[in-house]
């Protein structure tokens, strides 16, 4: 796991400071909110708590909650923080794991993210949420597939991870960096989040905040 320095801490908690509110909503290729500031996303199996960390970064208790209405569920949704049209942008994709969705949807929703990997000049990172009690599943698989081949950049968060213990959670984590040293597009480390005490958030918001500020010289 990666290791940051008070200033990065600051530089993080500055980048997340101020108000964030949703800015759009895509469920196709042409809906796709015309591209600005640098944008993070953030993938995930349904119920590992995606949600959850947009709100814990944003400080925000109900952002991701309160900007969805029925029917987003198959959709990209994009926070904007301060400093629109140029500032950072938040991409909540959809969870993954369709038992209840139509095959046509599905159809729909994988073309979709496809294109939006491919053709985003402005993603600056995918951050891939795996639920710390499970660890890496099948249904994982097929996101970082999608993810290598697109060569974007990505990386593992670990979430819920008070709700296991010390070395149950050094565990997982190794596991997961393992299988992670095994795909040339990832990022090797992993961070370890609680959205619930907050353990991990200063952490993954000053990786995003050194992550722009190379990716800016």
């Amino acid at each position: 796991m990666s290791d940051f320095s008070d200033a990065e801490v600051e530089a993080g908690r500055r980048l997340f400071a101020g108000e964030w509110n949703f800015t759009a909503s895509a469920g196709s290729l042409g809906s796709l909110p015309p591209m600005a500031g640098p944008e993070i996303a953030f993938a995930g199996r349904s119920n590992v708590g995606k949600s959850s960390l947009i709100n814990a970064l944003t400080g925000r208790r109900s952002l991701a909650r309160t900007s969805r209405t029925p029917g987003r569920t198959q959709e990209l949704i994009f926070f904007s923080g301060p400093g629109r049209p140029a500032g950072l942008v938040l991409v909540d994709m959809p969870g993954y794991g369709y038992a209840a969705a139509a095959k046509t949807k599905v159809a729909d929703w994988t073309r979709l993210i496809h294109d939006f990997l491919h053709g985003r000049a402005t993603l600056s990172r995918v951050y891939v949420l795996v639920d710390a009690r499970h660890g890496l599943k099948p249904a994982d698989d097929t996101i970082l597939d999608t993810l290598g081949q697109a060569a974007v950049s990505h990386e593992i968060v670990l979430t819920k991870c008070d709700q296991v213990s010390a070395a149950e959670l050094a565990e997982r984590a190794t596991a997961v960096e393992a299988a992670m040293r095994k795909r040339p597009a990832a990022f090797p480390d992993l961070i370890a989040t609680s959205a619930r005490t907050g353990a991990g958030i200063p952490q993954l918001r000053a990786a995003i905040a050194r992550l722009l500020a190379e990716r800016s010289r």
